[in-house]
């Protein structure tokens, strides 16, 4: 699993050098966010199924289209499928935010997920709709700090860009 400790010994690594100031800097600024990483990890995997929930509400209110007969939430398989993915997301952030990068998110929920929804013909905008009330619903200090809920944004924001 990637961090940004493995990141940078891994890139100074392939190029025959020792890791630089800059890398090391970067790893510094890395650890020197860890409480914020670990208190933004701790409310999600507290409150995961809620803030998962509230997501997928959202984005079926806005895209109510998808009850529709034939949709991608049409019955209650696909609803449970739909609310499934919005957690695995959920949960892929979740690691990010202990490992302290993109990792869980690249191996396990970006890689090859245009293709899967292409095949499936499943819309990414509802995806995106979730993820993006996830993000302005969350709330400092009500949720977790105005630090962590940064990290916490970063990692929506890159999941967002990922699905665009």
């Amino acid at each position: 699993m990637k961090s940004v400790v493995t990141t940078v010994v891994t890139a100074a690594d392939a190029a025959g050098r020792f890791p630089s100031t800059s890398d090391l800097e970067s790893v510094q600024g890395s650890l020197q966010r860890a409480a914020a990483r670990l208190e933004a990890a701790e409310k999600l995997a507290g409150n995961l199924d809620a803030v998962a929930q509230e997501a997928y509400d959202a984005c079926i209110k806005k895209y109510s289209y998808l009850n529709n007969a034939g949709e991608a939430n049409s019955t209650d398989t696909f609803r449970a499928k739909c609310l499934r993915d919005i957690k695995h997301y959920m949960r892929l952030i979740n690691y990010s935010l202990v490992v302290g990068g993109t990792g869980p998110l690249d191996e396990w929920g970006i890689a090859g997920q245009r293709e899967v929804y292409r095949a499936l013909n499943l819309p990414t905008a509802p995806y995106i709709e979730a993820l993006s009330f996830a993000r302005t619903r969350g709330c400092a200090p009500r949720d977790m700090s105005a630090q962590a809920l940064v990290e916490y944004n970063a990692l929506l924001d890159y999941v967002i860009n990922s699905l665009s």
